[in-house]
């Protein structure tokens, strides 16, 4: 189905801007090591946050009564009114400058830098770009581009793209169970109300997925986690990631890296037929 998309009022939202400041606190990141059945020491004051283990703080607090639909925060405060009811997380890109401290108390900024409107197969497609910037006094200490895509609603006959197959060797690899505690778990500790991860009837019958879809982000988080868990040593300055395929709570999944000639490394997701979910490259320093 394809609708009128008003861009130019959507587009006044860029530069849309908001603030939080948080005292960073050791549970979030205890309880998400045990989710992902790490060994770590216990994080306590002064350790280090994993990459991307960020997005467990600076979260939206919305209240129940300004939910949408689909359990997100109700559209045109900080984000813009898209009217397509499928939102997703379609990728990230990051740059790493100072770590990130528990006890410290850090800033982040987040401003809507883009709005762009396209047409695809299945009907309309919006794309929101957030900048995130995470501050430690006034040291920059990393920063985050943020994609998000708004699709029409799935529709009988409707096909998807076929996403490209996976690299056949991998240097390091771990399967993974997407099953709902871990959903739950992710949504849980990230306040993230999205119906498509937890409600099965909704996921189903009013978004048309065959099952809970998993969170981009903990892919994303899973990917970083393994190449932690293989090159405990590798100073990552930089990482991108980009949803091809939805992955679900039915699917079996497993999680992948290959050392690149360039000396970055290639991480990637794949469903059990070899067709690649996500892929990302995590950037090292170089000494």
């Amino acid at each position: 189905m394809y609708m009128t998309i008003d861009l130019a009022n959507l587009r006044k939202w860029i530069g849309s801007s908001e603030s939080r400041r948080e005292r960073i606190t050791a549970f979030a990141s205890n309880a998400l090591a045990a989710t992902l059945n790490r060994d770590d020491a216990t994080y306590e004051d002064g350790s280090v946050l994993p990459h991307l283990w960020h997005w467990l703080h600076f979260l939206s607090i919305t209240p129940l009564d300004k939910t949408g639909p689909d359990g997100h925060a109700a559209r045109g405060d900080f984000l813009p009114p898209v009217p397509l009811p499928r939102r997703m997380w379609a990728g990230g890109r990051f740059r790493f400058y100072a770590p990130l401290h528990i006890n410290a108390i850090l800033r982040k900024i987040s401003t809507v830098n883009s709005v762009t409107h396209k047409t695809g197969r299945s009907g309309d497609l919006v794309f929101v770009t957030v900048l995130h910037e995470v501050f430690d006094d006034n040291i920059k200490c990393l920063e985050e581009e943020h994609d998000i895509v708004y699709r029409a609603a799935a529709r009988a006959g409707d096909t998807t793209p076929t996403p490209p197959t996976a690299p056949i060797d991998s240097a390091f690899s771990r399967k993974i169970d997407p099953d709902p505690v871990l959903l739950f778990r992710y949504s849980a500790l990230t306040f993230n109300s999205h119906r498509i991860h937890y409600d099965q009837p909704y996921v189903t019958d009013t978004e048309g997925y065959p099952g809970l879809v998993v969170h981009g982000p903990l892919i994303a988080t899973l990917l970083m986690d393994l190449l932690r868990e293989n090159m405990p040593d590798a100073q990552v300055t930089g990482f991108s990631f980009r949803n091809l395929s939805p992955l679900f709570d039915t699917d079996k999944i497993s999680i992948h890296g290959q050392p690149q000639q360039d000396g970055a490394i290639r991480l990637w997701a794949q469903k059990s037929d070899g067709a690649m979910a996500m892929d990302a490259t995590a950037t090292l320093h170089k000494v």
